[in-house]
Parts: structure tokens; C-alpha cells; sequence
């Protein structure tokens, strides 16, 4: 299962460049998010980013623009900064999911001797 980490990093990582937030959310989002699927993230991130894709997809088309690009151009200021902030919250909740995931499976790791992890069963025992 993907969880987009990356994705959502360069989200994120759009936000937090100069410009108007208007442009930075239709960017982020269109660029980074748009084609993310809800079943393939986390359990505790589905209903935020169902939002966030509601929010982001609320008018529809005009003239030539794709529904994002509408849905950004008639929300209020404060509306897209809702949006950014939530999608740096869906950021946050998705790296600590991660971070969970792999201190699970971390004691089930062994050291090579090479200063590499590997499961126990490519391990040689002596």
C-alpha cells in the first residue's frame, strides 16, 4: 500500500514557497495530490484528505479551467488557507503513521555486520 509520503512532502513543499496562497493550493494539489486514491492511504488520513478532495473539486468548470482551478478561484482567502492547513495536518498524520509502521517492524530486523538491517531469515547464524 502507497501512502504518498513523497507526494504529500512536495505538497507541502509548494506551500511553503513565496506567492499567492491561491496559486500555491491549485499547484500543490493539482501537481502533488489530485491523483491520489483514497484506499491507498491510511486508515486515519481517508476522511481528511476526502475532504480536502471535496473542497478541491466543489464548483465545477469553467471557461476552459479544470474543477480545482474553480474551486480555488471562488474560495475566499481564508478558505484556501483552511485548505493548505489541512493538507500540511494530512502531511504530519501520514509521517507519523509511517514512522509507527517502521518502529513495528524495526525489532524484526537484524544487523549484517555490515551496518545494514535485514530480516532475520538473510541473516547467517553462526
Amino acid at each position: 500500500m502507497a501512502y504518498h509520503d513523497e507526494s504529500l512532502f512536495a505538497a507541502v513543499s509548494v506551500l511553503a514557497t513565496h506567492g499567492p496562497i491561491k496559486q500555491r493550493l491549485m499547484r500543490a494539489f493539482g501537481e502533488h495530490l489530485h491523483e491520489i486514491k483514497d484506499d491507498e492511504l491510511p486508515e486515519e488520513v481517508k476522511e481528511s484528505f476526502a475532504t480536502l478532495r471535496r473542497r478541491m473539486n466543489s464548483c465545477a468548470p469553467a471557461n476552459g479551467e479544470g474543477p480545482v482551478c474553480a474551486s480555488v478561484r471562488k474560495m475566499s482567502k481564508v478558505e484556501a488557507d483552511e485548505c493548505a492547513e489541512l493538507i500540511v495536518r494530512i502531511f504530519g498524520d501520514v509521517a507519523r503513521y509511517s514512522d509507527a509502521s517502521r518502529a513495528a517492524v524495526a525489532p524484526l530486523m537484524r544487523s549484517n555486520g555490515n551496518g545494514a538491517d535485514l530480516p532475520p531469515f538473510l541473516v547467517k547464524s553462526g
